[in-house]
């Protein structure tokens, strides 16, 4: 038996954009298609038969009641995948928050569980004395473990999906590493388990999967029709923005860091990094946490086995934190970048800026739907319906033109010197969380969904990706004494690092002179240059060269000493100076001078668990049927391998397929 996962095929840019083997969305409007597939086995010249197929039972799970709070528990297993480094251990389990826990903030309703998915690493080196850093992924609506599995985990996933080796640049080397899915219905999170099918052959992410009873049997599955056990995928039962997401996430530490067995240490320190609208939820959730701090120390919050959470260092990698802000910068990295790649003409960028900048243009647009939700919903609850029209309004009319224009983009979202159909980062997660013995290991009762539909539009139909607010947190947590780092791929076309710049150099905290008036110093590793960074203190931006999206893909080493520099408070730029408040970078103040080569473009390599990876061509041999699929790649045609008149079919052997 076979698992299968959820996975968002680039298609189009409509209103909610979640894309193939990456995490986030940035950018003003989002569009995305799920594809929950499963392994295929070609025996014959036919149709591609895809075997498809619900997890299979739980079992050798501990489950532990909360001593503190009432209908929580936590339960767990130690998989031992992923991590092989002898003596070093890892858990995967759920959280498991019972409806109404959310309750005790007024005005949040939640009238489902949260079963929410970890996968805990402890550090190879003394965790026991090692701090703990939290890894987050985008979306809204991204799995975590693309971090874990594609970025800075403890491991990669082998090209046939079905093995994993060991990643020397892996985060946990020296630090814990807490890998989350979140909210609800993401990844292996999940509210009330359904049973569901998913027919892509059905326009409309969300008319794509529907639940099912199967009362009258499980039907036949192939490549474009699956069966499966998820989330609800009903909007109202997850959450729906920032705040809310956070709010749930602070439960779910309150009990693990205070009861889960596996993790006891001696260093108490918590950092969280985040990636792509983790610009969002970053911030976000950092300034809840310690606000619940605050309420903490003062007594405002007295419950017994309440955890202060020591906040250390939040960082963030080519997020997304104010959409005013970094939108031009989409105009400025598709005309003008670093590389010399011009994607678009001098016409359709001035038509584009005029379009934002204009008097009663999308920018002054944005700005009167953002004062007018700090003024009617100041706590960011996402349902006063003044504000929900004025976001949905912008994205349907005020900003269309500039949404014409991204469709005719031809590049890669989140690399510029790459195709399209971008095969890059490996896609291979995605059929080894497929595999039926990985569930098994893991310990899940549902299917991996690597974006989800149902939380995207749930974040959308609030707006909450155009409000403001990240900046003033990062300021707020500035001040708080929390250190912040911000690291960008600059080839990175979604959340790229010139809108990331000016967000960086925007932020108003007691700092923020001294951090505009740093330049930049090289960023150096035992490779070299790896890019340039401004810092001032505690905080810091780095431009990351010939780096995507996915920083620690492209570039593991660069971004592991940014990431170690920043836990152990070493200067970012060299990792030999100590940090103290007036730590500051010299040199220029801009590196846009700064140009880079342009790398060689990979050839499209149709992986048919990651739909983004395929030409249009070659994903309509895997719809209709023609493709012929060895480890989740399309390496042939059935209409290739005809005889004669091409009325005859070659009986394709399985040592044919191992030829091509």
């Amino acid at each position: 038996m076979l698992g299968f996962f959820g996975v968002i095929n680039a298609k189009g840019m409509g209103r909610i954009r979640v894309f193939p083997a990456q995490n986030a969305n940035c950018g003003f409007v989002f569009a995305g298609i799920i594809m929950l597939s499963s392994i295929a086995a070609v025996l014959a010249l036919t149709p591609v038969v895809v075997l498809g197929q619900f997890p299979p039972p739980v079992k050798d799970v501990t489950t532990l009641k909360s001593k503190y709070h009432e209908g929580v528990t936590i339960s767990y297993k130690e998989p031992g995948l992923c991590e092989t480094t002898p003596g070093v251990k890892s858990y995967s389990g759920y959280v498991h928050l019972p409806p109404g826990l959310l309750s005790d903030i007024s005005g949040e309703e939640q009238n489902y569980p949260i079963n929410t998915f970890f996968w805990f690493f402890e550090s190879r080196k003394d965790p026991e004395n090692a701090p703990l850093a939290i890894w987050l992924n985008g979306g809204p609506g991204g799995s975590s473990l693309m971090g874990g599995l594609q970025e800075n985990g403890p491991c990669f996933i082998g090209a046939d999906s079905n093995s994993t080796y060991l990643n020397p640049w892996s985060w946990n080397n020296e630090v814990n590493m807490l890998y989350l899915d979140q909210p609800a219905q993401v990844g292996f999170s999940y509210d009330v388990l359904t049973n569901i099918t998913v027919n892509l052959a059905e326009k409309g992410e969300l008319k794509q999967l529907i639940p099912t009873d199967f009362s009258d049997g499980v039907p036949e599955q192939n490549n474009t029709f699956y069966v499966g056990t998820v989330g609800s995928q009903q909007l109202g039962k997850t959450a729906n923005t920032t705040v809310h997401a956070a709010h749930a996430l602070w439960h779910f530490a309150q009990t693990w860091f205070g009861e889960f067995p596996g993790y006891k240490p001696n260093d108490d320190r918590v950092s969280l990094w985040t990636e792509s609208y983790g610009g969002h939820y970053g911030p976000g959730f950092f300034k809840f946490f310690q606000q619940q701090n605050e309420k903490i120390n003062n007594g405002t919050i007295d419950e017994e086995g309440t955890n202060y959470i020591h906040l250390d260092t939040l960082g963030i990698v080519n997020g997304l934190l104010d959409n005013i802000i970094q939108f031009p910068s989409y105009n400025q990295m598709a005309y003008n970048n670093t590389y010399g790649i011009q994607h678009i003409s001098k016409e359709q960028y001035e038509k584009a800026v005029d379009e934002y900048e204009r008097p009663g243009g999308c920018r002054e647009k944005l700005a009167a739907c953002q004062k007018l939700a700090e003024e009617e919903d100041p706590d960011w609850r996402g349902n006063v319906p003044s504000v929900i029209k004025c976001f949905d309004k912008i994205h349907i009319d005020d900003c269309a033109a500039l949404d014409d224009l991204e469709e005719t983009l031809n590049f890669g979202w989140y690399d510029i010197a790459h195709p399209k159909a971008d095969p890059t980062p490996e896609p291979y997660m995605h059929g080894y969380l497929a595999q039926d013995w990985v569930l098994s290991a893991l310990g899940v009762p549902v299917n991996f969904t690597a974006a989800s539909p149902s939380v995207g539009a749930s974040f959308d139909s609030t707006g909450d990706i155009n409000r403001a607010g990240s900046m003033e947190a990062v300021a707020y947590l500035l001040d708080s004494g929390v250190k912040v780092h911000m690291m960008y791929g600059d080839r990175d076309y979604a959340c790229n690092w010139l809108g990331g710049e000016e967000v960086s150099l925007l932020i108003n905290h007691e700092g923020s002179e001294g951090f505009r008036s740093a330049g930049y110093a090289p960023l150096l590793t035992t490779e070299g240059e790896g890019g340039f960074v401004r810092q001032y203190g505690n905080y810091s931006f780095a431009r990351v060269f010939q780096a995507g999206h996915e920083v620690p893909w492209y570039q593991p080493e660069v971004s592991y000493e940014i990431f170690m520099r920043a836990t152990f408070n070493r200067d970012i730029a060299t990792g030999l100076l100590p940090v103290s408040d007036d730590l500051a970078t010299a040199g220029p103040s801009s590196t846009f001078h700064v140009k880079n080569e342009v790398p060689e473009s990979p050839e499209p390599k149709c992986y048919v668990r990651a739909p983004g990876t395929c030409t249009p061509e070659q994903y309509a041999t895997v719809v209709d049927g023609t493709a012929i699929v060895k480890d989740f790649f399309v390496v042939g045609n059935v209409k290739d391998e005809m005889r004669g008149d091409g009325t005859q079919k070659v009986i394709m052997t399985p040592e044919r397929v191992d030829e091509l």
